[in-house]
């Protein structure tokens, strides 16, 4: 078992926990060569997103069912949280570190994304959707809290199509090392956005109109 405050000091080097599979009780310690990252303001949503979010009743939570959203990533044949790691993000959360964005419609969770705050960097650890869109929603809403608390970074560990087709981009370790750097003893938080905010201003903030 890895301890607490070792696994956040990793966090804080650029490094970051992953198991070997949802069974094993070995927890490695990952540094890829290849960092992926979204600019903060800089994510991509597209005409038909934006029709998706107008013509459905879908709202969104920060931090309603962590444990569920954790649970929900986790369910999967292929994962790397394990029971040690699922416990550690509890902790986490319990002291401010974690945080989860959830998606609903009609009051059914149907998305959401977790991860962990490192001063102004968002590191994204997983995300799942059991309907269209539920993931790209929960980056969107993860998006609007970062531009609006002031957040530096946004760590999405590996990069994929998946995150380029939405802004995403490639940078070398170092890079990501020295970026991480200028976040990690800033104090920011991702609960600041009011929760009435709309999709009309959530989209407004990153640079969008419904």
């Amino acid at each position: 078992m890895v301890y607490f405050d070792s696994i956040l000091d990793g966090y804080r080097r650029g490094i970051f926990p992953m198991a070997k599979s949802k069974d094993s009780r070995e927890i490695m310690w990952v540094k890829p060569i290849e960092r992926g990252v979204i600019p903060v303001g800089q994510l991509h949503i597209s005409k038909s997103m934006r029709k998706h979010i107008k013509s459905r009743l879908i709202t969104n939570t920060i931090n309603n069912c962590f444990e569920e959203v954790v649970r929900r990533c986790a369910d999967r044949p292929d994962t790397w949280i394990n029971n040690d790691l699922s416990k550690f993000y509890k902790e986490l959360y319990a002291r401010g570190y974690a945080f989860s964005i959830e998606i609903w419609s009609h009051e059914k969770l149907i998305g959401g994304l977790f991860g962990i705050c490192i001063g102004s960097c968002f590191c994204g650890e997983s995300m799942f959707s059991s309907e269209p869109n539920g993931s790209k929603l929960a980056l969107i809403v993860t998006m609007a809290h970062l531009i609006y608390n002031k957040f530096k970074l946004f760590d999405t560990q590996f990069p994929s199509d998946h995150l380029k087709s939405m802004g995403g981009c490639t940078i070398t370790q170092a890079c990501y090392e020295k970026r991480l750097l200028a976040c990690i003893n800033d104090n920011q938080s991702l609960l600041q956005l009011p929760k009435n905010y709309s999709w009309v201003e959530i989209l407004q903030l990153n640079n969008h109109k419904l």
